[in-house]
């Protein structure tokens, strides 16, 4: 059974009163409960526009989108994301960030103590509780976002370019890390990425998109042994891996740029 089913979605925005800009169209995709899916393709073709439509922060022009058999009406407590940016309150300590969720369905202190202790540690930030975002590197506020997505032990987390604005050895030490919090927390994840290579080692499958207005062109499981390794990146089955999915992303941006 699919926890995630998109059939023939379609997202238009509007543009003033006489243009429109269709982000997705004929957008179909089904993920597996606990599956690690990443989503790639050129700019601007609907990666994260598939990401707030799941969330339930846009809704869908056209087309179908259920959640655990259900249809996606607006936002769910079941569905956490997060983006590039940290959006964390810059006046909550670690703490009050992850614990803000939590508060919000008022749960008890003492118990929003417990959980939020639980996650802190889950991403392993234990000892920086009561830091501000200010105190803490780009990498530390990004554990803080995806705590503070898993507080409330959604079904699926989605990850919107998470790491994108990291360096790139602090983006390799959070890729080993969430597929540990990922496996640890037994969630589905769906991750937006510019990062051929990043797809390949986090993913149990990788979609590709076409350029926009944006659709499925091909879903490809990637059959690499669990858990990954950071040797796994210079192994033959990787590199082609790699090699396919490139091809398979410039040709759409190829398909763009003629069109320039």
């Amino acid at each position: 059974m699919y926890l995630i089913e998109a059939e023939k979605l379609k997202k238009v925005y509007a543009e003033g009163k006489s243009k429109n800009t269709i982000a997705i169209e004929d957008f179909n995709l089904k993920v597996k409960e606990r599956e690690f899916t990443s989503i790639v393709g050129p700019s601007g073709c609907g990666k994260s526009t598939f990401l707030l439509l799941v969330s339930g922060l846009e809704k869908a022009t056209a087309g179908k989108l259920y959640i655990n058999g259900q249809p996606v009406n607006g936002p769910d407590p079941l569905r956490s994301i997060v983006f590039q940016e940290y959006l964390l309150f810059p006046w909550k300590t670690v703490r009050g960030n992850v614990e803000f969720g939590l508060e919000i369905k008022r749960i008890p202190k003492k118990k929003r103590r417990e959980i939020s202790s639980a996650y802190i540690e889950l991403v392993g930030l234990e000892g920086f509780e009561n830091r501000y975002p200010h105190e803490l590197s780009g990498g530390m506020k990004q554990r803080v976002a995806i705590a503070r997505a898993l507080v409330n032990k959604p079904k699926v987390i989605l990850l919107d370019e998470p790491f994108g604005s990291l360096d790139a050895l602090t983006r390799e030490g959070l890729q080993t890390e969430l597929l540990r919090i990922w496996h640890e927390a037994k969630c589905t994840v769906l991750f937006v990425t510019h990062s051929i290579s990043e797809a390949v080692y986090l993913s149990d499958k990788v979609a590709i998109m076409s350029k926009r207005p944006g659709r499925i062109k091909e879903l490809i499981t990637i059959d690499l042994p669990r858990p990954r390794t950071k040797d796994m990146f210079v192994s033959s089955e990787f590199r082609e891996y790699e090699r396919y999915l490139k091809e398979l992303v410039w040709e759409e941006f190829n398909d763009v740029t003629n069109e320039i």
